[in-house]
């Protein structure tokens, strides 16, 4: 039987690379990421909502979803960023659900869902247990800022427009500390699978 873990942790925590450390171990990955950027992509009825609800200026001219100004809207304003989820989750829950099935259904002992806003958007249940990586706060702020280019005061914006990372930590089956490297990172994720296995 195949085993749904979820993987979460906060912006900037390493999601993705202890994703791939997963991947690399055979496991399936359903990225949440991916599959948020194409169903906003052109003719799709998530991004005419967004265009609708926001105006104009989130759409470039080539039709596409212009996500840096997107971006300066919400994250500056969680009614706005409430309302973006809103318009978001159903076309997203179910392009996940659909990405889940055809995962499973290569009967993989393991199935990793990558989501970010894992708690924030309820969707724990739909996982075996959950897996939450973790940094400290200041190289999460540090990365963050290098990462996307940004201010101080727009990362920490959009650090405190999730759920604490503190709170994820203390509801997940699994953590695993990402500022152990990539060795640290390896052996905790195998250790994982090793627990899952038995």
């Amino acid at each position: 039987m195949t085993y749904l873990l979820g993987l979460t942790g906060g912006i900037a925590t390493g999601k993705s690379t202890v994703a791939a450390v997963f991947r690399a171990a055979g496991c399936p990955i359903v990225d949440a990421d991916v599959i948020a950027r194409q169903i906003v992509q052109p003719g799709q009825p998530a991004l005419a909502a967004i265009s609708q609800a926001f105006g104009p200026t989130v759409i470039n001219l080539d039709g596409t979803l212009d996500r840096k100004a997107l971006g300066a809207i919400v994250f500056a304003d969680p009614t706005k960023l409430a309302q973006l989820n809103r318009i978001d989750k159903p076309y997203l829950r179910q392009a996940i659900n659909q990405a889940l099935a055809t995962a499973k259904a290569t009967g993989a002992s393991v199935v990793v869902g990558e989501i970010p806003l894992l708690y924030e958007t309820h969707y724990e249940s739909s996982f075996d247990g959950v897996a939450v990586v973790s940094l400290p706060a200041d190289l999460q702020l540090k990365r963050l800022m290098a990462r996307d280019g940004l201010a101080e005061v727009e990362a920490k914006q959009r650090i405190a427009a999730q759920m604490p990372l503190a709170e994820k930590v203390a509801r997940a089956d699994f953590v695993i500390d990402n500022s152990l490297g990539a060795a640290g990172r390896e052996q905790q994720v195998a250790a994982i699978l090793a627990q899952l296995a038995r």
